[in-house]
């Protein structure tokens, strides 16, 4: 990740890296869930703090939230500054390198 003219630029995930990613998500439960508050600061929070976490995480649109999956799916990845890997159903999922986790513990993105 490089800053340029205070924009942050996110890696973009290859194909392998993404399938990769989407095994590793399968088992997964959703991390946060997005309900009538839509996008609010608090949701784009939660879901900062479970990638510091957890890099790798699940986040489900609720049926009471009038948020469309397809926009979410655009929105959030930049909102978190973060890598898009998929939108399956109204489930997204999306990907943050942390070298703060210890090295045994990171998530191992094939070349």
């Amino acid at each position: 990740m490089s800053e340029t003219n205070n924009e942050i630029v996110v890696p973009e995930l290859n194909s392998r890296q993404k399938k990769h990613l989407k095994g590793l998500a399968h088992p997964l439960s959703a991390g946060v869930q997005i309900g009538k508050e839509d996008l609010s600061a608090q949701v784009i929070e939660a879901i900062k703090l479970e990638l510091e976490r957890h890099e790798l995480v699940k986040i489900k649109i609720g049926q009471n939230s009038g948020l469309d999956k397809k926009l979410a799916a655009e929105q959030i990845p930049t909102l978190t500054e973060s890598s898009f890997v998929q939108l399956i159903g109204r489930t997204v999922v999306v990907y943050k390198e942390n070298k703060k986790i210890l090295k045994d513990k990171r998530i191992r993105l094939p070349k």
